[in-house]
């Protein structure tokens, strides 16, 4: 950071060292920047000589970005890393406060190429044109903060109506080998295309506009050896779908999941996308392909065929080395995959779809499918949309149309209006289907659903990535289960749980009957795709000029005021705001859907608070005991009359708090609210790096039976605080209302720069610190 402001401007760290071989731009949209293999290639080697052993693909790219490579420790699953990133890309929702936090650091430029995407916004009700019309006029305000801050700090922005963020990226800005950043948890979608896409908070993306090395522990590497070829209707979705069985919502934490083996060329390029978005749902850090001709291939066809080339000279550094070592090594054949479909409630209950009807008979889960929904960042594809078309054809060949409601989400522009040239999204309309905006939607329950009331027990199948309780429509009733878009197409056809294509019948409107066929369509078009409407703003040369505005009345977006720092002494007496019973993912913590027009407003989003967090004294969401008052009322008014009081806070948490969403705000609102300390049984890696980087204290049961000894009337006290150190466990103090006490230890996962975070407040206090001492 110093450096940074002691030069002014700084450039982009990838600009200075160009490839002598060829000087190839990361992408269309920034002609001057370049892709940078040989520093790749050199910081490979020394790494290499170092550890004196072969190293994975994941190896290669992340430890290829370390900040100087020479002299950093590196121990898989225990060390911290330094990194440069090539590049960060930020979503709608939480580029707000990202751009928020960077205004706050007084730096007059990005580091590296940046980019906001539209996409989150825009709520699906009637269609695409209208839904959009109607998101430009509603989000007008905040649309407008972003496209102007873009454009004074230079970050590229991509207008609502684009498409979904990391369906932009796969087009445009990812490639082989490429370390990109993104505030959204699904940004792994990238590694499709061999590259390592991390999703990360908002402050996190600050620090890499900032110039600032970024910190990541070392993730150690799951191999997944794929053999044998995909064929019929099992799709590149079942194997991340047969994954998620596998290893469950947290087994990648902390892990890079890495695809290798004979069966990755069967894959298509957005099929591996498709494996590598929903990485996200089993906790791992990423997930990454080898290099290959599928990669090539869809390079070529998005008009990228000179990264393909340059691709193809270092492609000994865009695979795994022969003899790599994983730490765990789960083996799939494709050829005897079925396909699959998970839910519903968690994305990791997976099921055969021959099985799933008999199951959901047992389980008491509705038959019936209301509405199925195609699309979304994970399965928005060209090939997607072709063999969801193929199946819709042969439904109207013989006079049927879906019984159930049936959506279709393009996931760019690109998309659509590709798909429009080509007929299938008329085939896709003429079976029913209604083509929503270009746009995530109902996906992150941006869903104005008409058809049930909540609280009404229903099903509905997707070919999204997440199906936690009311995610996708806020009714904690409905069952959503997650399948490939040709499964979702054939269910909502037939129109329950109980069909299976592969071997049941349908009957024709002339009362014949009738197999589906597997689906078969082009991986991409036979021409050049369509781009359809120009949506990108490029940032001008120079944007110093630009005036980026913030009502102090507005509703929407609210400047950021610096958290106070630590005042030297132990947390005492903290009472328990909730201690949370099972599953609290980040849309139980902060929850999206009508709440997403709040995220560049702390004070207002704060007002969702764990509101859908159970509380595990009363078993109910949203409803805690005020130690102060002993009633019982909303979970942020509780919080808020504790912080006007001057009265700490924690939250006791159970198994992998946090999973879910990058969304940041989950970090920022307990803070913002008075809250110091979450102590749970263990974190999701984005949540607890977002809290630490927030000023809170992300603590871990020693002893997770110690979760039982803690209770929503006692107060804690965390002590030792004076000599916080890495490695060492905390101390805490149980304070129960009968005058007993007992003493358990805590262990944290801080490192000696995140503990300074602590003490100053903040990550970006500390940040504002150096840059005083600098000045």
């Amino acid at each position: 950071l110093q450096h940074a402001l002691s030069s002014g401007i700084r450039r982009y760290h990838v600009a200075p060292v160009l490839c002598q071989r060829a000087k190839v731009a990361m992408s269309h949209f920034e002609p001057n920047e370049y892709i940078n293999y040989e520093k790749l290639e050199k910081n490979i080697n020394i790494v290499r000589k170092r550890l004196d052993r072969p190293l994975t693909l994941s190896e290669k790219i992340v430890y290829g970005h370390l900040d100087e490579p020479e002299k950093q420790e590196i121990e898989r699953g225990k060390t911290y890393l330094r990194l440069r990133p090539d590049r960060v890309a930020m979503q709608d929702a939480t580029a707000q406060m990202a751009m928020l936090q960077f205004i706050s650091s007084g730096l007059p430029k990005v580091a590296v190429p940046s980019t906001i995407h539209c996409d989150h916004l825009i709520e699906a009700q009637s269609g695409g044109e209208k839904d959009l019309r109607r998101a430009k006029d509603i989000n007008q305000e905040v649309y407008n903060f972003l496209a102007t801050a873009g454009a004074k700090y230079g970050v590229g922005f991509w207008k609502p109506g684009s498409g979904i963020i990391h369906q932009i990226i796969l087009e445009n800005y990812s490639y082989p080998g490429v370390m990109l950043i993104g505030t959204d948890s699904h940004t792994p979608n990238g590694g499709g295309l061999g590259g390592i896409c991390i999703g990360v908070g908002g402050a996190d993306a600050v620090d890499v506009m900032a110039g600032i090395p970024w910190e990541l522990k070392c993730p150690k590497v799951i191999g997944v050896k794929l053999t044998g070829k995909l064929s019929g209707w099992t799709s590149p979705k079942d194997v991340i779908l047969k994954v998620a069985g596998i290893l469950t919502v947290k087994g990648g934490t902390g892990a890079i999941i890495e695809y290798h083996g004979p069966g990755v060329d069967s894959i298509s390029c957005t099929g591996m996308a498709t494996i590598c978005n929903m990485g996200a749902e089993i906790g791992a850090t990423t997930s990454i392909f080898p290099y290959n001709a599928r990669m090539k291939k869809y390079l070529g066809k998005t008009g990228r065929a000179d990264i393909a080339a340059l691709a193809d000279e270092f492609q000994q550094h865009l695979v795994p080395d022969s003899g790599c070592q994983y730490d765990q090594v789960i083996e799939i054949n494709l050829s005897e995959l079925k396909p699959h479909i998970n839910g519903p409630f968690t994305p990791d209950l997976a099921h055969p779809v021959s099985d799933i009807g008999a199951v959901a008979e047992k389980e008491g889960w509705p038959i019936d499918i209301r509405v199925g929904l195609i699309g979304s960042c994970t399965n928005s594809s060209y090939e997607d949309m072709g063999r969801s078309a193929a199946v819709a054809k042969q439904a109207l060949a013989h006079g049927l149309k879906c019984k159930s409601k049936f959506t279709i989400t393009p996931g760019s522009e690109q998309i659509r209006a590709t798909i429009e040239r080509d007929g299938y999204a008329k085939i896709l309309r003429d079976v029913g289907g209604l083509v929503l905006a270009n746009a995530c939607g109902p996906c992150i329950g941006q869903w104005d659903r008409k058809d049930i009331k909540k609280g009404e027990k229903n099903t509905i199948v997707t070919s999204y990535n997440r199906n936690f309780t009311g995610r996708n429509d806020a009714n904690p009733e409905t069952h959503a289960f997650v399948t490939s878009p040709e499964i979702v197409t054939a269910l909502s056809i037939a129109g329950t749980l109980k069909f299976n294509p592969e071997t049941d019948y349908l009957t024709g409107a002339d009362g014949k009957k009738f197999k589906l066929e597997a689906p078969d369509a082009d991986e991409l078009p036979k021409l050049e795709f369509d781009p359809g409407q120009d949506t990108y703003q490029y940032p001008p040369k120079d944007g110093s000029g630009q005036h980026v505005d913030v009502s102090p009345t507005s509703q929407r977006l609210q400047l950021l005021e610096p958290f106070d720092k630590w005042d030297g002494k132990d947390l005492e007496d903290m009472l328990i705001l909730i201690k949370v019973k099972g599953k609290c993912t980040t849309d139980h913590i902060s929850a999206a859907g009508p709440w997403l027009k709040f995220r560049g407003h702390l004070d207002n989003i704060s007002n969702n608070l764990l509101i859908g967090a159970i509380n595990i004294e009363n078993g109910k969401a949203n409803s805690v005991r005020n130690a102060l008052t002993q009633e019982f009322g909303p979970v942020p008014d509780t919080a808020r009359y504790y912080k006007k009081m001057g009265v700490k806070w924690a939250v006791i948490g159970d198994e992998n708090y946090g999973e879910g969403s990058s969304r940041e705000h989950a970090a920022l609102e307990p803070r913002h609210l008075g809250g110091r300390v979450i102590i749970t049984k263990s974190f999701a890696r984005i949540h607890e790096t977002n809290l630490k980087k927030q000023g809170l204290l992300p603590l871990t049961f020693a002893d997770p039976a110690d979760y039982n000894k803690i209770h929503p009337v006692d107060k804690l006290s965390i002590v030792g605080l004076a000599d916080f150190a890495p490695g060492k466990p905390l101390k805490c103090i149980i304070k129960h209302p009968n005058g007993s006490q007992e003493t358990i230890m805590l262990n944290h996962t801080f490192n000696e720069s995140q503990i300074e975070w602590f003490q100053a407040g903040s990550a970006l206090n500390r940040m504002k610190e150096l840059q005083q001492k600098s000045s």
